[in-house]
């Protein structure tokens, strides 16, 4: 799946650095953004080797993949561009993040290098897997990324509302709250009902009478 590419994928150049593998060229899917890319998929994991502003816990590529291979779940493995990895607003996207291990004198990797390391491991760990038992595996499917990009947005709406975020401060708390409930991985029914219980909030702040602050005690 390529995002937003800014080249033709099947141009001549791509093809002869392809060499075999133009196949994955010709079947590659074209969207615009990383939430459409992420259509379907329960679980998603991003790489970065760059600083950022807040504390992100980073896993080598090892003990973070085999999270994606479980039974019965559509995953994906988030890859930034050449020129600028991902941005913190693209990492929101992700429930973990990868770091690959490397000398701290050259921490990042091109990104042919960083799609080798994470393809090798993923067809590792799936020969690993392979030979376990299938109850040894969760089964336990977390909602779908477009279900909680529907529950994220609708919160936002509801917090700039009641006034506990605004437009200036809302990127930096919906960041905190996105990972909170990411490391919660809540199912599709889970999300539901948080969404219900927005709703009946939205219902109450338009539908219940608004009580006057004199001052003066409740009677």
């Amino acid at each position: 799946m390529l995002v937003n590419p800014q080249c033709e994928p099947l141009d001549i150049e791509a093809q002869h650095m392809a060499v075999h593998g133009v196949d994955i060229l010709e079947t590659a899917q074209l969207v615009a953004t990383i939430p459409a890319a992420l259509t379907g998929c329960q679980r998603a994991i991003a790489t970065t080797a760059r600083p950022r502003a807040l504390p992100t816990p980073l896993e080598s590529p090892r003990s973070a993949l085999p999270w994606l291979l479980e039974a019965g779940v559509n995953s994906a493995v988030i890859f930034g561009p050449e020129c600028r990895g991902l941005s913190n607003v693209e990492l929101n996207y992700a429930q973990r993040f990868v770091g690959i291990p490397a000398n701290p004198a050259y921490p990042s990797l091109n990104l042919a290098q960083a799609v080798a390391v994470c393809c090798y491991e993923l067809y590792q760990i799936a020969q690993e897997q392979s030979s376990k038992p299938q109850d040894a595996i969760s089964s336990l499917d977390g909602a779908p990324i477009e279900v909680l990009e529907g529950y994220y947005q609708h919160l936002e709406a509801l917090l700039l509302q009641i006034g506990y975020v605004y437009p200036h401060t809302a990127p930096a708390r919906l960041e905190k709250l996105r990972r909170l409930f990411n490391r919660a991985q809540p199912t599709t029914a889970e999300v539901s009902m948080l969404r219900g219980i927005l709703r009946q909030m939205q219902w109450a702040l338009q539908c219940l009478p608004k009580s006057v602050d004199d001052g003066s005690e409740p009677e």
